[in-house]
This record gives C-alpha cells, sequence and structure tokens, in this order.
C-alpha cells in the first residue's frame, strides 16, 4: 500500500448551489431542464459564474462574457451570487472535515485536499479515511430536523420529528433522509493532489476511485482531457491554447518535451507538464485559527453615512469580545447582504495589526463604500490575529545601544513579514539560498526558501 495517499474532496456546483438556496428547488429546476448560471457580481466585469449541467450542454462555461452565454442558452436563467453564504457554507463543510483529523488545503470553494497517511490508523485504510469524510460532509447542522420526503412504496406524506420522537425511524432507516447542502460530496485518492481530483470527478457513485501506485498515475492520467487542468489557477489558463494546438489529452501533454513547453508557456507549461506526469508539490494546509463575527441587521435600506455608523458600532463590538483576548487585528472580512438580493464580501488585510477602534474605522470606511447596493445586513469578522496589544518595545533601543537597535529591527521585520504572508500567502516571503556558486545552471547557483526572520 502507498504510504502516501491525498485524498480530495470535491463538491459539484457548490457556489451555484448555495445561490439558489433550497437544493430541492435547484433539482426541480435542473431536472426541468432550465439551464441556471451566477449572474456577475455588481460592478464586476460581466462574466458569468458557476453555470449548471444544462448550460454546459449549450456549450456555457463558467468565466465566459455574459452576452456570449446569452448568444449560446437564450433561456440561460441567472441566480444572484452569495458569497457570503459560500464563504460560511465552506467554513462549515471544512471544521466537519477537520473533525476526522484532516489537515485541510482548501483549493477553492468546493475542492479540499487532505493527505490520509496518519488517518488509516484511526479510520481504518483509505477506505475508511474516505467513509469518515463522507458521513463528516453528510450530518446535517445542528438543530436542523427537516427531513426529507419518504421516496419508498408510494408513499405521499411528509414527516418532521423530533430527535427524541418515538415514531422516529431507526438512524438505517432509509425512508427519512436529512437534508444536507454538501451531498453528493465525490471523493477520490491518489498519489499527488492532481491525480486524486482526476480521480474524485470521475467518480458517479458512492464506491470511491484510489490510484495508488506512482507508476500507475501517470498511465491513469495519460487518458485524461486537459481540461483537468481548469481546475488549477496557475494552470487554467493553458486549457484552451493546449485545444488550439491539438494538445487533447494529458498523455500528449506530458510526452512533449519540457524545454519547448517552457519556450512556449512559461513557468505555467512546466508546472502542466508535471501534473501529466504525476507530479506535483506537497499539500499547504492551512492553520486554524479562531474566527470573531459580528452583524447587525438595519431596520431600513443603509448606505453612506448610515452604513458607516453600523461599521463603527461592529467595530467596537469586536473588539469587546472576550475572546480576543487582547490580540490585535491583523486581517478582517467585511460582508454586506445586499437589497437587490445577493450578498458583497471583501477581505481587508491591515498595513499593520491594529486594536485602535478609530483607526479600524478609517481603514474599512472606505471598503463599506464600494458596496454595490443599500444594505439591509452588515457584517464583520476577524480572521487573522497579531500579537497582543500589550507588547512593548525595548526599553533602550537606538544609536546608543546598537544591539537594542538590531533587535527592534528583528522585530519590525517579523512583523513585515507577518503582514505579507497574511496579505499574499504563506509563500509570499521567501529569501535566496546560496547552493553551488560555481555552477553554470542559475537554478543551481540560488534557490528560494521560506523566510523564518
Amino acid at each position: 500500500m502507498c504510504s502516501y495517499m491525498v485524498v480530495c474532496v470535491h463538491l459539484p456546483r457548490f457556489e451555484l448551489i448555495v445561490a439558489a438556496g433550497d437544493r430541492s428547488e435547484i433539482g426541480q429546476q435542473a431536472l426541468a431542464g432550465r439551464a441556471l448560471a451566477i449572474a456577475p457580481a455588481p460592478g464586476s466585469e460581466p462574466r458569468v459564474g458557476e453555470v449548471s449541467g444544462a448550460a454546459e450542454a449549450f456549450g456555457v462555461a463558467r468565466g465566459m462574457a455574459l452576452g456570449e452565454a446569452l448568444a449560446r442558452c437564450p433561456e440561460l436563467r441567472l441566480v444572484a451570487g452569495d458569497p457570503l453564504g459560500v464563504a460560511r457554507e465552506w467554513e462549515r463543510a471544512a471544521r466537519a472535515l477537520e473533525g476526522i483529523g484532516a489537515a485541510l488545503e482548501l483549493a477553492r470553494a468546493g475542492l479540499a485536499y487532505f493527505e490520509s497517511d496518519g488517518l488509516r490508523g484511526l479510520h481504518g485504510g483509505d477506505e475508511g479515511v474516505i467513509a469518515a469524510a463522507r458521513h463528516a460532509l453528510g450530518r446535517p447542522k445542528p438543530g436542523d430536523t427537516s427531513l426529507r420526503r419518504w421516496p419508498i412504496r408510494g408513499c405521499e406524506r411528509s414527516e418532521c420529528l423530533p430527535d427524541r420522537s418515538p415514531f422516529r425511524p431507526k438512524p438505517d432507516d432509509t425512508r427519512l433522509r436529512r437534508e444536507s447542502p454538501f451531498r453528493p460530496a465525490r471523493v477520490g485518492a491518489g498519489p499527488t493532489r492532481f491525480c486524486a481530483l482526476a480521480a474524485a470527478l470521475e467518480v458517479r457513485s458512492r464506491r470511491p476511485a484510489l490510484v495508488r501506485e506512482g507508476t500507475r498515475a501517470r498511465r491513469y492520467l495519460a487518458s485524461r482531457s486537459v481540461a483537468l487542468l481548469g481546475y488549477r489557477a496557475e494552470t487554467a489558463a493553458l486549457v484552451e491554447p493546449l485545444a488550439r494546438l491539438g494538445v487533447r489529452t494529458l498523455g500528449e501533454l506530458a510526452a512533449l518535451g519540457r524545454d519547448a513547453v517552457a519556450d512556449r508557456f512559461g513557468a505555467p507549461g512546466v508546472l502542466a507538464r508535471r501534473l501529466a506526469r504525476g507530479e506535483d508539490d506537497p499539500l499547504r494546509t492551512r492553520t486554524v485559527e479562531d474566527r470573531l463575527e459580528e452583524s447587525l441587521e438595519l431596520w431600513e435600506d443603509g448606505s453612506g453615512l448610515v452604513l458607516e455608523r453600523v461599521l463603527g458600532v461592529l467595530v467596537d463590538r469586536l473588539l469587546a469580545r472576550p475572546e480576543r483576548r487582547g490580540r490585535t487585528l491583523r486581517a478582517l472580512t467585511l460582508a454586506a447582504r445586499l437589497v437587490e438580493g445577493g450578498t458583497w464580501r471583501e477581505r481587508v488585510v491591515l498595513r499593520e495589526a491594529l486594536s485602535d477602534p478609530r483607526r479600524l474605522r478609517l481603514a474599512l470606511a472606505p471598503r463599506v463604500a464600494l458596496l454595490p447596493a443599500p444594505a439591509t445586513e452588515l457584517r464583520l469578522a476577524a480572521e487573522r490575529f497579531g500579537p497582543p496589544e500589550g507588547a512593548q518595545g525595548t526599553l533602550l533601543s537606538g544609536d546608543s545601544d546598537p544591539a537594542g537597535g538590531r533587535v527592534v529591527r528583528s522585530v519590525r521585520l517579523r512583523e513585515a513579514v507577518a503582514q505579507v504572508r497574511a496579505a499574499a500567502g504563506p509563500e509570499a516571503a521567501l529569501r535566496a539560498l546560496c547552493i553551488d556558486p560555481d555552477s553554470r545552471v542559475p537554478e543551481r547557483r540560488v534557490v528560494l526558501t521560506p523566510f523564518t526572520g
């Protein structure tokens, strides 16, 4: 058995399902043959978001211009996007997967990866890990007692029974199933995240797809379409050029020379060729931190000065939370529910970690002015925290104390690196490490490594 196995959890059309609200409604519309797509956000470039299967049958794809999408499918129905709901539901799904012991890498909403190496003994092999992930995603919300209609023996009545009811069927009774926005989840496993993604997209039943040996992974990927590269942000732009050049499968891409691919497509092409050959980088798991959130509903549609005052109230409430434990705020999320339907969400990374309410209001007020429509609800959440606000500098620092000056510069440098990583990711701050100064190959002379301060 392969000692290193990556599990991919893919929730098809996650953003569209959350934006449509009720899963049964979108299912009825899809069965009726209606084509659905997420409408462009107000004030953004007019391109459709995630689309349904019926829309894909007409040639409509995610990121397509709105005019072209309507020309290909005149009956296309646009659904207002809900980035706030997507972020909330996806965080709940991530917490559910982390509840089984998984260290996640969140690629995007509806797509996550984790390693099964440390979970096999806990859940009984790779199949047990996948079953535990499915069970965690299929678990209903706490306090949710809504049950679906009985689908067998022609029973036309629906029930809503509490958990302690003596007439409630047993858990293994298939006549009653709880609603869950995370079903069905496609789960696949392989030696790399790209191979696991290909296996997850191939799944059409409850039986997972596993690709164990590393040598088998390349043969498994050889017959897959280059459209798989669209699921990676670094290689998504290569799908159309490769199709125009006649490269249809990953096996054809892997057969090309590295120099030719690098000369035509640069670094993204080299990465795409590595993925097609069954090679990939290790997972970059996320660090789970406390999340504090405050919200306030407006009696009337708010905009302008009203939202700025509401923002001041949310800042004061957030700083007064005892869970903050005196820590400063480094990154926040500002979200709103719009009057015209849908939501708006934006992540704000501060230039420095703050706990002063006046400076926080000054940093967030320009973002409130970017709202595309009046709001009925405003939310403010703290995602990343900085050092405690009571941290003091050194007593002796400056020209009279060189050692103290070095300490101050080191502290400021670490704080700057933390701010850069909070804004651009964990690999934003790197340093050049000299390996082989006498080598003629630039990649061998100097390499980039994470900056540790």
